[in-house]
């Protein structure tokens, strides 16, 4: 077994037999950021955490732990796990796809997908210039599969221009002194344009550029879901304009681990190749496709929860006195949040860590120490991220917090 793999099952055991209610501490931000801050209580009797670092620190609950516990499982890659075969059944059914596969991460997804796209080093892949495949996935097309990227300009909204789509669309192959196009990306929800979905009159312009000229595109669907339920449509209804995609179980579906490849059935057989070749193929992966399974069917509705409980947190920042913050609310689509400080006197970094602190006056403020996890992100500004952990009186004693930290701000200040 592979040092990743073993690292994976690892996880899942603590998962399953660690009992419920036991917290670990994480031990690091998203994307590479400061270690999580060491609570200083200073007098305070009950701390409580609210963490908006990502929706991927989510916990199996007691029903989903309990699906992985009695889960039925075989060897995966012999195709003999009943388990894993009933989820990717049912995520090729929900996606509209042939076929579907299973994988350790959307990471990992994305680049299996590039990989069956394009099947000769030296092809090339279109791509958002801020998107997740591009920025946070260590180059791996290049890397590891030989492809080079093309880049677009990621608008706010997380789409691109059309007119530049077609510009960058390679011609005259196999003229010697170019890559040959094979692929055009999108990423749905964009994650650093703060969580927005692209529309469906886009996605249908998108496949229409593609099939002019016969191109396949992939979306790294990721919260997928997310825009699923902010559309009210089904994701098949999204995914008819792609080819391809990849859905991660591990955010605001709520599992511990993995996520779904999906598209034609001869891509997804070969995807079972180039998988395998990345140390990707489980064994008896059915414990972990128990939780894919619930969080496809239980937790998709709850996500209009968090959709609700960030708008909640959007309209109390602009609302702060003193005003300290700025954001576009008709831009706040889903559970990813995106907000600007007005105070040029105040760093991101120093907000996020009095964010964190738990300062002597708070007790008797707030009526406990209220610790708010959140972390510097691009362009400036902070992102803070809902999710299953975080509950409606979370997203309330976070605001008092905020209003707190501000008055605390004001005061300084004046001083």
């Amino acid at each position: 077994m592979s040092a990743s793999l073993a690292y994976i099952f690892a996880v899942v055991l603590q998962c399953v037999l660690r009992p419920v209610g036991v917290t670990q501490s994480s031990a690091r931000f998203y994307y590479n950021n400061p270690k999580r801050p060491n609570v200083d209580p200073a007098g305070a009797s009950h701390v409580r955490t609210v963490d908006l670092r990502s929706d991927t620190v989510t916990k199996p609950g007691p029903a989903m732990r309990q699906a992985m516990a009695l889960a039925e499982v075989g060897d995966d890659v012999m195709g003999e796990d009943p388990t894993v075969n009933e989820l990717q059944e049912m995520a090729a059914e929900m996606f509209g796809m042939e076929a579907a596969l299973f994988v350790p991460s959307g990471t990992m997804g994305n680049l299996i997908a590039v990989m069956v796209h394009c099947r000769e080093r030296g092809d090339e892949v279109i791509v958002g210039d801020l998107s997740h495949l591009h920025v946070y996935e260590q180059g791996g097309s290049a890397q590891l599969a030989g492809v080079h990227s093309r880049t677009l300009t990621n608008l706010p909204d997380g789409t691109f221009d059309l007119d530049q789509l077609v510009s960058k669309i390679r011609h005259g192959y196999p003229d010697p002194h170019f890559p040959r196009t094979r692929l055009i990306c999108l990423e749905n929800t964009h994650n650093i344009q703060g969580g927005r979905v692209l529309p469906l009159a886009f996605l249908k312009e998108v496949r229409s550029v593609a099939d002019e000229h016969g191109l396949p595109v992939h979306m790294d669907g990721a919260r997928l879901m997310n825009a699923a339920v902010h559309l009210g449509v089904s994701p098949a209804t999204i995914l008819q304009h792609t080819h391809t995609v990849s859905v991660c179980m591990s955010k605001g579906l709520g599992a511990p681990i993995g996520s779904i490849l999906a598209g034609p059935q001869d891509f997804i057989s070969r995807a079972v190749r180039c998988r395998k070749a990345l140390g990707g193929g489980m064994r008896q992966a059915g414990i972990i496709a128990a939780a894919g399974k619930l969080a496809l069917t239980e937790m998709v509705d709850r996500m209009e929860e968090d959709h609700r409980n960030v708008k909640t947190f959007a309209q109390a920042l602009l609302d702060c006195e003193p005003s300290l913050f700025t954001l576009d609310l008709a831009a706040v689509e889903t559970n990813i949040l995106r907000f600007h400080l007005g105070d040029p006197g105040l760093s991101q970094s120093d907000f996020c860590e009095r964010m964190a602190q738990v300062g002597e006056e708070e007790e008797a403020s707030l009526g406990q120490g209220v610790q708010v996890l959140m972390y510097p992100h691009v362009g400036g500004s902070v992102r803070a991220v809902w999710h299953l952990g975080i509950s409606q009186e979370d997203t309330q004693m976070a605001i008092r917090k905020l209003q707190l930290v501000a008055k605390q701000l004001q005061q300084s200040r004046v001083k």
